[in-house]
């Protein structure tokens, strides 16, 4: 059997394959241990032999946002220790005299200098004496430090000495994080901090993944578990110990995986995906005709440059579970603080400030019988008492539950515009794909205001992510500065080869073989950022013509008379996921009426309307329905609006057409 769980801030998403169809399980997760709702998860399904594990972890974003990760002793050349501190000249808050600077994960005092220099033409100048290694091994020990990451300014192109502080270093109880693994490629800030963040998880992700790789394997016969990547493809979780960094928007890109592969087996190839958790909301932009979504390797992670490959993901702090509360001048404020599963909502029983779930329920737009198939009451009552003493100037508890809706949804409307509007796409040519725990409850109210005409809302729309992590294919990047002048596109074969042989040897190990894929970073000489192209063995010289074209579509203008330079190579070896396809099913035109079971009162806009209620899972494909309505299923709820009309296609997706409103 195989298995995708994926640890949210509130839930814990199981999906599996059972007999060839899809199964659901969605339990609270388990904060102070997340692995006890993933071993809990496991037990429910009951797999008969063993179970190949894919998990999608926020452990490592969490570990970043509450600055919970290990001590870490920084080694880097001399005179260039504090240059994981110094950064970059870019200031993020240009005007702004009083912005706090950066907050560094390695304080001075834990910055080591090696004495080691490389010259201009690549010749070692300087090679340390095993007296002063010896000497920074004593003062790394006695330092305290709980994890070591190494980085020195030319390791990229000669890693001989970074091999050396290693082997120093071996006998340390601690993981060592050195850089021309982690990031062998210029730029020493960037891939020190890189190498840094994954030196601060590697301890706490290396007890978590390692203790449930062996409770996987001896509960369920010798199990495995691999692990989401940010990048959209799965790697073997001992990997994944190795070099959690790569992991750290792990179950955000399950999400992208899944709305890209239900929208695309429902016809819909430019997309807006919308991800409404308990604790944040993620949103992205996928356009098949210009290769899907987008990849950077430029990401900020709770205020730190991380610099591996990730799918490009814009988080905003709008879940389920962000706490409503007001400032000083006494104006709403919504998140991105978030009550998360542990006290989670006040109508869940134990929190006592009001959230969005809260705010939605008062408003009629959660139902308590249906909510995860009446398995978590919903304590309505409770949720009126206490936010009536916390509505401040509001008249009425239902208008202060309107407010916390229309802030949260300001923030996720903000957070499309700047996926979309921002990057020169307009959202009125895209469709609003919807999912998550409160995705559907927002998704119309959003897709009006962008005026985008239609909103799709998979199938299982709470346990997308999960979805995503099960079909996701096993993926490892490898990359290599060179800083060749563009005549030598045409000599890169060789290096090419060194790449894949080291990443076949690789999948081999993990008993995979796997499809490479080429491409180069290039840029203008003199230029100081680059873009990535595909490379073609048989036609290398395209790599050049496809750079000036994109360049032209990104920036307005190129250059092809001016020389280009190839900065670095790199190498995505693919092993594809076991293809699962739905079964489409035939139409047969209904008005869903053998799937309403209520009518109840549902605010919109202003005012309490008479609604319908559907059992999302008694309608059949085929059938339409008009709003105001409510759609309840086990994973989430839909809210459909006046003057809007949802039909359900053939792989039991619920499309929208939105229309203008009342």
């Amino acid at each position: 059997m195989r298995a995708a769980i994926d640890t949210g801030g509130t839930f814990t998403d199981c999906v599996y394959l059972d007999g060839g169809e899809l199964r659901v399980l969605k339990l609270f997760s388990t904060p102070a241990d997340p692995a006890l709702a993933v071993l809990d998860a496991l037990a429910r399904i009951r797999p008969n032999g063993a179970i190949d594990v894919r998990h999608g972890t926020t452990l490592g974003t969490n570990a970043m946002l509450e600055r919970r990760g290990a001590s870490v002793a920084f080694v880097a050349t001399t005179g260039f220790e504090d240059t994981i501190t110094i950064g970059r000249q870019t200031r993020s808050s240009l005007y702004d005299w009083f912005a706090p600077a950066p907050a560094c994960l390695v304080p001075r005092e834990l910055r080591f200098g090696v004495a080691e220099r490389v010259g201009s033409g690549g010749e070692i100048l300087r090679r340390p004496a095993e007296a002063e290694l010896a000497m920074l091994a004593d003062a790394v020990r006695s330092s305290g430090a709980q994890s070591v990451a190494i980085s020195l300014l030319f390791s990229f192109a000669h890693p001989e000495t970074e091999r050396r502080i290693e082997e120093a270093l071996a006998g340390f109880s601690i993981p060592v994080s050195v850089s021309h693994r982690i990031l062998p490629e210029f730029r020493e800030y960037e891939r020190a901090s890189t190498t840094v963040v994954n030196a601060y998880l590697a301890p706490r992700m290396q007890e978590y993944l390692l203790h449930l790789v062996e409770r996987v394997a001896v509960e369920h016969q010798g199990g495995r578990v691999d692990v989401m990547q940010s990048s959209g493809g799965i790697v073997s979780a001992r990997v994944a110990a190795r070099e959690p960094v790569r992991t750290v928007l792990s179950g955000p890109a399950g999400g992208v995986i899944g709305a890209s592969r239900v929208a695309g087996w429902a016809g819909f190839d430019r997309i807006i995906g919308l991800d409404m958790g308990g604790t944040s909301t993620d949103v992205f932009l996928s356009d098949t005709a210009r290769g899907g979504v987008r990849r950077t390797r430029e990401s900020v992670v709770a205020g730190v440059p991380v610099s591996v490959p990730m799918l490009e993901i814009h988080t905003a702090g709008a879940g389920g579970g962000s706490i409503a509360r007001f400032d000083q001048g006494g104006m709403l404020r919504v998140g991105p603080e978030s009550a998360g599963a542990d006290p989670g909502p006040i109508c869940f029983g134990r929190g006592t400030t009001a959230t969005v779930t809260d705010a939605n329920l008062l408003l009629g737009r959660l139902d308590p019988a249906s909510f995860l198939g009446g398995s978590v009451p919903l304590h309505r009552e409770r949720a009126e008492k206490l936010m009536r003493e916390q509505k401040g100037l509001f008249p009425s508890i239902e208008e202060f539950a309107a407010g916390i809706v229309r802030v949260v949804e300001t923030e996720m409307d903000k957070a499309i515009r700047v996926i979309s509007v921002e990057q020169g796409y307009d959202p009125r040519d895209f469709t609003l794909v919807a999912f998550g725990g409160g995705g559907p409850l927002h998704a119309c109210s959003l897709a009006r205001a962008l005026r985008i005409p239609t909103v799709l809302i998979p199938a299982m729309p709470g346990a997308l992510s999960a979805l995503g992590i099960l079909l996701a294919d096993v993926v490892r990047d490898h990359a290599r500065t060179v800083m060749q002048p563009g005549d030598a596109i045409h000599d890169l074969e060789q290096p090419f080869i060194e790449l894949e042989q080291k990443a076949r040897a690789e999948f081999a190990a993990e008993g995979l073989t796997g499809v490479p894929e080429y491409s180069l970073d290039l840029r203008y000489s003199g230029q100081g950022y680059e873009l990535n192209v595909a490379w073609n063995p048989q036609l290398p010289a395209n790599s050049i013509e496809e750079f000036h074209r994109s360049h032209k579509e990104r920036y307005g203008f190129c250059h092809p008379e001016k020389p280009v330079q190839i900065v670095n190579l790199r190498l995505r070896m693919t092993a594809s996921a076991e293809p699962y396809a739905p079964v489409r099913h035939k139409l047969v035109p209904g008005d869903g009426s053998a799937a309403c079971y209520a009518e109840r009162e549902i605010f919109f806009d202003d005012r309490f309307l008479p609604s319908r209620l559907y059992h999302r899972e008694q309608l059949s494909p085929g059938d339409a329905m008009d709003g105001p309505a409510m759609i309840t299923e086990y994973t989430s709820a839909t809210i459909l609006p006046p003057c809007s009309r949802a039909s359900v296609d053939g792989f039991a997706n619920l499309l929208i057409a939105v229309g203008a409103g009342a």
